[in-house]
């Protein structure tokens, strides 16, 4: 729709949820106790291109994981803000010290602690596989499930709504 794609040809910050968004929300705990995450390899490109064509990338979620740390590192995401009980105040706090106002800003989400800042930008978005609620809020909905490729399909309507898709394809055909 003309709308989604105005909508996505704004945003200059992408935000994600992590557990059920950028895995698929199982807990894992091995043995010796520490907590497992599985993150789709399709993502985290998708990441990467976001932050070469300079839409800024933050995740927030309400859990804390060493993991998530790690992968964000590698990815190369600074933004990131775990353990937040109110992702609402973390988002706008974020958004004022990146000087965006709403219309600039995707939050992608997939259970009832996102609503509130979902509500709170310019593109709110659900995965596949999200709470009902949030499918009725979105704005879009991924075809994807959450850690199966759902913040992929999230990066390429961003570079495809914002006309950087193509050079992104010829870049990597060489």
């Amino acid at each position: 729709p003309a709308d989604l794609k105005q909508r996505a040809a704004a945003i200059r910050l992408a935000v994600f949820d992590v557990d059920g968004v950028l895995t698929d929300g199982k807990l894992v705990y091995g043995a010796d106790g520490h907590e497992r995450k599985a993150f789709h390899v399709h993502d985290g490109l998708g990441i990467k291109r976001l932050l070469a064509n300079g839409i800024e990338v933050a995740v927030i979620t309400a859990r804390l994981s060493p993991i998530v740390t790690e992968r964000m590192a590698e990815l190369g995401v600074v933004h990131v803000y775990q353990d937040q009980k109110d992702k609402r105040a973390c988002l706008q706090r974020l958004m004022a010290a990146l000087r965006l106002q709403p219309a600039q800003v995707a939050y992608t989400g997939d259970d009832l602690p996102d609503l509130a800042p979902m509500c709170a930008v310019g593109l709110a978005i659900a995965v596949a596989n999200a709470h009902p609620w949030l499918g009725e809020r979105a704005h879009w909905r991924t075809r994807h499930a959450g850690g199966d490729g759902a913040a992929r399909e999230v990066c390429d309507l961003l570079l495809a709504a914002q006309g950087k898709a193509a050079a992104e394809l010829a870049a990597f055909l060489g």
